[in-house]
């Protein structure tokens, strides 16, 4: 399930076990948590973590001039912070998280807009690693230093402004990873002072309804949810969510039914619902 149905995106634990301590095989820790859930996800790579893995933290490796959170930074710091914890572009690089699949699917989103080309997850992440009775590390991981060489991708991200262009022109297709009741305006954001509701025209296509075990849903259910939102082979994608975290499962999503028009909105809802000139629609109609 999952890893064999989309093997250009997941590998086992099983696979990834055999294949510890490749010459060019890097393998990164990329979890990170929403600030509620209260854990830190550096201190607890530092107490256990696949042997050899890095730690790739998305609130740092960021643009942090933005004001908005985990933004991606300039190419070439992204190179500087990737080649430090001794990334290549033509690495082949596993990424997995704590939680099975949720940060990673960001990290490997990067990594890849960056120009990162053999990038791919661990199915069920650190979790199902342990479940194979696979060993975890402790020790401090010091990486030769290389060289990233960045190649961005800059349509596969989009602002504000492209995406108030999009939904005046109505060109691209709007998926949103945030759970219903967020984006229907019913539940409250987990950001202090944020609005919740949706973009006009968005689609709510939840993050945790394309998951099962830690990677992606069966294809044939996959292509009929993405279908259900929205999705057409000739139609550009934008994906979004509440701070560009979980977008990025929807971005592997459309990766994994072939899609390759998509685009993530980085800023995302905390971007949209902070700014006075932007339409928010909830279940009672749409306003400012």
């Amino acid at each position: 399930m999952g890893a064999a149905d989309y093997p250009h995106l997941f590998v086992t634990p099983d696979w990834l076990a055999g294949h510890l301590g490749g010459e060019r095989g890097k393998i990164v820790d990329g979890s990170w948590h929403m600030p509620a859930a209260g854990r830190n996800a550096r201190s607890e790579y530092d107490a256990k973590h696949i042997p050899g893995a890095v730690f790739f933290d998305i609130d740092a490796i960021a643009d942090t001039s933005s004001g908005l959170p985990h933004m991606l930074p300039a190419p070439e710091d992204f190179a500087t912070a990737t080649g430090a914890l001794g990334l290549r572009e033509d690495d082949a690089i596993i990424v997995y998280d704590t939680l099975g699949l949720f940060s990673a699917a960001r990290v490997w989103w990067s990594l890849s807009v960056m120009g990162a080309t053999n990038v791919r997850i661990l199915a069920g992440g650190l979790p199902a690693w342990e479940a194979a009775g696979l060993p975890v590390a402790a020790a401090e991981e010091t990486p030769a230093p290389a060289v990233f060489t960045p190649v961005f991708n800059k349509r596969r991200v989009v602002d504000f402004d492209d995406v108030c262009h999009e939904i005046r022109h109505g060109t691209a297709q709007i998926l949103d990873a945030r759970p219903h009741g967020r984006f229907e305006g019913r539940d409250p954001e987990p950001r202090a002072g944020l609005k919740s509701g949706h973009m006009p025209g968005a689609a709510c296509l939840p993050a945790s309804e394309l998951i099962e075990d830690g990677a992606l849903i069966a294809p044939d259910r996959l292509g009929l949810m993405l279908a259900a939102a929205g999705v057409t082979p000739e139609r550009p994608v934008i994906t979004s969510c509440g701070s560009g975290v979980t977008a990025a499962i929807i971005s592997l999503a459309l990766e994994a039914i072939g899609h390759d028009d998509t685009a993530l909105y980085d800023g995302s809802w905390t971007d949209w619902a902070s700014r006075a000139d932007a339409a928010i629609v909830t279940d009672q109609g749409s306003h400012h």
